[in-house]
């Protein structure tokens, strides 16, 4: 299985774009098993094919801490047909960056979705034309004050591009808001990547957004630029693919966070 999930060094361990573009290179490999199943394992649960257990491109075993994990990881082997096509598995490989690149570096995988606090899209306003504005207002302002209102995390907007240096008591308390298991900083991490927003991320985590308006806050400005001009095919297939790892991480963060605060 290792050419198949082999996640390479990257822009980032769990840089969703940078995987998909790895794996559409790799080669399809023929099914090699017939059933995926679960079973128990010392800390969590493991997932067996033809029981085995499973194991990450190193050889790390793979070992997550809830059983929706397993199942919906089990479900994507289940799912394959004659061949193993790691696009439709975002649970497998979202495993995987856990086991390979975050368990060992949880701060750090922390901290470089932290980074975006400093530059948030959901900071930077459009100026023109009001139906713009009026729309990013709607979809970011409840964030932006809740992060204020709930998290202490008071950040300065701006109009237009040019950088704004935010308040570091402001960056501070809401890096104080990130979890600390690391299948959830993970998730995190690919919910902040894939949104442009650690806020959004934060939001989701934090259950005062779902997953459909998150992904809708991500895409105002281009939702509203493709009502205008209409939508590119390329464009779209590229959003497809990242609402497939969007959803995979909104999932598991959604369901680890009440565990880890």
């Amino acid at each position: 299985m290792r050419e198949l999930f082999d996640e390479a060094t990257g822009q980032s361990p769990l840089d969703p774009q940078e995987a998909v573009r790895r794996h559409t290179r790799t080669p399809q490999r023929k099914r090699f098993y017939a059933n995926a199943g679960i079973a128990e394992a010392e800390g969590g649960f493991s997932i067996t094919l033809d029981g085995r257990p499973i194991r990450s491109p190193s050889g790390k075993p793979i070992v997550v801490p809830m059983r929706a994990i397993a199942d919906a990881i089990a479900a994507e082997w289940s799912a394959q047909g004659e061949t193993i096509d790691p696009l439709t598995m975002p649970v497998t490989r979202f495993a995987n960056s856990v086991v390979e690149g975050v368990i060992d570096r949880v701060d750090e995988v922390a901290d470089d979705a932290a980074k975006f606090l400093r530059t948030d899209m959901l900071c930077y306003r459009a100026g023109h034309p009001d139906t713009l504005v009026a729309r990013e207002a709607a979809h970011w302002d409840p964030v932006v004050f809740w992060a204020a209102d709930t998290l202490g995390a008071h950040f300065i907007l701006a109009e237009g591009v040019v950088h704004v240096g935010q308040p570091e008591a402001a960056i501070k308390a809401a890096r104080a808001a990130f979890p600390a298991d690391p299948w959830a900083v993970a998730a995190l991490h690919v919910v902040t990547t894939l949104t442009g927003s650690a806020l959004l991320a934060l939001a989701l985590a934090h259950g005062f957004r779902d997953e459909d308006q998150v992904w809708a806050a991500a895409h105002v400005d281009e939702d509203w630029n493709i009502e205008r001009w209409g939508i590119d095919e390329e464009v779209a297939a590229r959003r497809a693919a990242r609402l497939v790892d969007f959803k995979a991480a909104a999932d598991i963060l959604r369901g680890l966070m009440p565990a880890v605060g």
